[in-house]
């Protein structure tokens, strides 16, 4: 190899590049970046050397270049009462749809509140964040319109003036679980919602979903009762329990709680009320969840790989300054299974307006 063309033992750098190419380091620098018009004849030769010495400029060479670190956050904290495995599903969709914007994601978990966002989003360190698990009154929303950092939020809450949401449409997916079982002649339904810790923190999903159900309860003349469920087997059985000691004419439920569907289904065996012949059931949960359940589960899932490619899209289209809508809302889509059928017995002298306990 020529003196021109000889690169010294490591990794190749950008002056390499200049010396292989016979440019000027800021040459590269704008073939690179495309900052600055360059001939074709001159970038072909640079390109031809990049991939000739396999030079991969490093990440903090392209943010200088572009002023963009090509990472985008995603504030996701675990806090009690979240399913893990179902925020896991986002974070996965939205790891994935990033890489295909040529970004990577840094996954931000801490419960810091506005201290920790600001931490993250206030710097160079991401060109935009992604909020999950949003409160209807939450607390990072204000500073998020503060820093005007280019963020969407995977959730909806109650003002969502300048700000970017999208998921699904919980209250519709409510009214769309007691639609279904008010059709088939359910008088008296029960939501079994997300722990008590989700609602007492006013996460807006659980509070949309619980809306959803007594609005559409009323609207149909059955009475509703809703109440939290938490995930462990013996908590769920004593709620299940205390359900049919106060309801013992209840025929319809809806759960809000994967984790909890298994143990839910135990405790309505325990009390020799069969699904769907004493009990129908109809659960928010994922598809591929509710086929493996005995019985298959007539469910609506919440479109987990769907929202976070969306959030994603979102995200990228503010980072390019292009107009984003205020809120996206996914249409639920319930599935009809082994779960839900009509009750055995005439429940009609149930009716009445919806009660919420």
């Amino acid at each position: 190899m020529s003196r021109r063309g000889r690169v010294a033992s490591g990794q190749p750098t950008i002056a390499d590049v200049a010396r292989h190419a016979g440019v000027a380091v800021s040459t590269v620098s704008y073939v690179l970046s495309g900052k600055r018009a360059i001939s074709e004849l001159t970038r072909n030769r640079v390109l031809a050397s990049i991939r000739l010495l396999g030079y991969h400029p490093n990440a903090g060479a392209r943010a200088l270049a572009s002023r963009r670190s090509n990472v985008i956050a995603l504030v996701l904290p675990l806090r009690s009462g979240i399913q893990v495995p179902v925020v896991m599903q986002f974070a996965t969709a939205v790891v994935t749809s990033a890489r295909r914007h040529d970004h990577d994601v840094l996954l931000v978990t801490s419960d810091e509140g506005p201290e920790g966002l600001r931490r993250v989003a206030a710097g160079a360190l991401v060109d935009g964040v992604l909020v999950m698990d949003v409160e209807l009154h939450d607390v990072r929303v204000p500073l998020l319109r503060e820093l005007g950092r280019p963020s969407v939020l995977i959730g909806v809450p109650a003002d969502t003036a300048g700000l970017s949401c999208v998921d699904l449409d919980f209250h519709r997916a409510g009214q769309v679980c007691v639609e279904h079982l008010a059709g088939l002649g359910h008088r008296r339904v029960a939501l079994l919602g997300a722990p008590a810790a989700v609602y007492d923190r006013g996460t807006g999903f659980a509070h949309r979903t619980r809306a959803g159900v007594v609005e559409a309860a009323a609207r149909h003349g059955v009475e509703a009762v809703t109440m939290p469920c938490e995930e462990n087997a013996t908590d769920v059985r004593r709620r299940v329990v205390e359900l049919f000691d106060r309801h013992p004419d209840l025929s319809g439920l809806v759960v809000q709680n994967e984790a909890a569907v298994g143990a839910v289904q135990a405790a309505l065996a325990g009390l020799g009320r069969r699904v769907p012949h004493d009990v129908s059931m109809v659960a928010v949960c994922p598809d591929q969840f509710a086929e493996h359940a005995g019985p298959r589960l007539t469910s609506v899932p919440v479109p987990a790989e769907e929202i976070g490619r969306q959030a994603v899209a979102l995200l990228m289209r503010k980072l390019a300054d292009e107009p984003v809508p205020e809120t996206t809302l996914l249409e639920p889509r319930l599935t009809v299974r082994d779960s839900t059928a009509p009750p055995v017995v005439d429940t009609a002298s149930y009716g009445g307006p919806a009660s919420v306990r």
